[in-house]
């Protein structure tokens, strides 16, 4: 019997995002600081097969049609190849990967062969210098070498995800969508959101979508793309009359919660319903407990039935959750 992850708003998710770790080998500056963060102890993370186990109730029981890993870096979980293969041999279900690139070379085929679907890329600028002011690493050509490898292996389309930040990288965002043309990469611009470890975001500080549409437009003509948007969290618009595609992810100017179909899975096995909340149901501990598919299902039911109608970012009471992105999932 299939249930479905249906909220109190008629909102269905279908889409889940699953961290297989905290960790990660990058320090961007709006993520974490960095000397990095305290990781969760190794006892406290899903293993590989308690992640395919709930993975597996999410597909059978629940309707979830999309996976998509991510972490932290979900390249430094060891079982990632063998974990993306046993989802894929559940039938019906899309993969894909949200990764900072760093190791996407040597593994790319590895990943396409075990049936991942495709691959988004976080990369904020083509600059050397940037990059490592970002990063507080020097592993641009790791990064590009391992898109590539992604194109090469199939994993198409091959999308980048940037974050532009006032005074470092937001007068690069034409740069970033040219070279993502010539590279045949769909390149999707997110504003910056709430979610750094070091509580330091600030609505002022964040280069918004009008921004980023602004400086696009005095070199390219963008216009609204004709595919529907449905629940795809990217305002997308043709480049110059296409087929090139640049989109905008604007959770906090131009929310889409209206039409969310997203739920997250944490690597220590928490259900969260929105990135924002600051509730978390744990399935872990029923896992680990002996309760059988049918209790999980109905406790990960239970958790989306209480989703809020929005993140509520604009709301005065707001307050960032506890985790930080890494340690939540994109």
């Amino acid at each position: 019997m299939v249930q479905m992850l249906e909220d109190r708003f008629g909102r269905v998710a279908t889409d889940l995002r699953v961290s297989l770790t905290d960790r990660c080998n990058l320090r961007c500056t709006y993520c974490m600081p960095a000397e990095g963060l305290d990781w969760m102890p190794a006892e406290e993370t899903l293993t590989d097969d308690e992640v395919v186990r709930l993975v597996t109730i999410g597909v059978r029981h629940l309707g979830i049609r999309e996976v998509r890993f991510t972490g932290g870096e979900p390249l430094i979980r060891r079982g990632l190849v063998d974990i993306v293969r046993r989802t894929h041999e559940l039938g019906g279900v899309e993969t894909s990967l949200t990764t900072n690139g760093l190791g996407l070379q040597r593994v790319a085929g590895a990943l396409a062969e075990a049936g991942l679907d495709r691959v988004n890329v976080s990369l904020d600028t083509v600059r050397p210098e940037s990059f490592r002011a970002i990063t507080r690493r020097d592993r641009l050509d790791d990064v590009l070498a391992g898109l590539t490898a992604a194109r090469v292996a199939g994993l198409e389309p091959v999308k980048v995800n940037a974050v532009l930040l006032r005074g470092i990288n937001d007068d690069q965002a034409p740069e970033l969508l040219r070279w993502c043309l010539d590279q045949g990469y769909a390149l999707r611009f997110i504003e910056q959101m709430p979610l750094d470890a070091q509580h330091g975001w600030h609505r002022d500080a964040m280069v918004t979508a009008d921004e980023i549409l602004a400086a696009l437009e005095a070199e390219f003509t963008l216009r609204p793309a004709e595919e529907p948007r449905g629940s795809a969290p990217a305002e997308l618009f043709t480049v110059d009359g296409g087929p090139g595609t640049v989109g905008v992810i604007a959770s906090v100017t131009r929310p889409f919660c209206g039409d969310c179909d997203r739920v997250r899975l944490t690597a220590d096995g928490q259900v969260r319903n929105c990135l924002f909340a600051r509730e978390e149901s744990d399935l872990r501990a029923a896992l680990r407990g002996g309760a059988d598919d049918h209790e999980i299902a109905t406790r990960w039911v239970a958790a989306v039935r209480g989703k809020r109608a929005g993140h509520g970012i604009d709301d005065p009471t707001f307050l960032q959750p506890d985790r930080p992105m890494s340690a939540i999932g994109g």
